[in-house]
């Protein structure tokens, strides 16, 4: 598995918050999980992929899927300290929130590969469509590189597939987040539906 570094760097600059994250290691295995993921695909840069929910579900125009990540992260740690400011201590870790909410959609290159994409819509009955969506090969990706379980299962269980498992807490407010970020461009309407 060789990443190149311009990979790195890319992720670097479409996520600056990545910086925030205290845990040198931690940091590391972020920026390698996301080259990966965009190794695999024709994707160069979390900026080249559309600020969208799910291929054919709308997009936001003017913002890339780097904004969406970053505003992910943004709104968890806003969550938590809105927590822990009027009700005490939750105990999560803000660590886990930044890397979560930066890797929550990990596995969307792969979901948004224009190659993907034509192959699935080509053949549904061969693999389906997608044949793994996102979170699930996102979890992939992040135990692949080595992440810790627990941002893992943040990646694994931030959608649909979440409401199988019990989440921990840093996946609660990841998910929430998530989905008070698409429900509220939805009201402002931003998100740009097909149709």
């Amino acid at each position: 598995m060789e990443i190149s570094e311009s990979l790195c760097q890319s992720v670097r600059k479409s996520l600056p918050e990545v910086e925030e994250i205290q845990d040198e290691s931690l940091r590391e295995k972020v920026v390698e999980a996301w080259a990966l993921a965009l190794s695999e695909t024709e994707f160069r840069s979390l900026d080249d992929m559309p600020c969208s929910p799910r291929p054919g579900m709308g997009e936001v125009p003017g913002l890339t899927q780097a904004h969406h990540l970053r505003g992910t992260a943004r709104l968890a740690l806003a969550m938590a300290r809105a927590m822990e400011e009027t009700s005490g201590p939750v105990g999560v870790e803000r660590d886990d929130l930044i890397a979560g909410g930066l890797l929550h959609d990990l596995g969307k290159p792969y979901e948004y590969s224009p190659a993907n994409r034509a192959r699935w819509d080509g053949d549904p009955r061969a693999s389906g469509r997608p044949a793994i969506r996102h979170p699930v090969y996102g979890a992939h990706l992040a135990l692949l590189v080595g992440l810790p379980e627990g941002i893992a299962h943040i990646v694994a269980g931030h959608s649909a597939e979440g409401e199988n498992i019990t989440r921990s807490l840093a996946a609660t407010i990841v998910h929430y987040a998530d989905h008070a970020y698409w429900e509220i461009l939805r009201s402002a309407g931003r998100l740009k539906t097909p149709g």
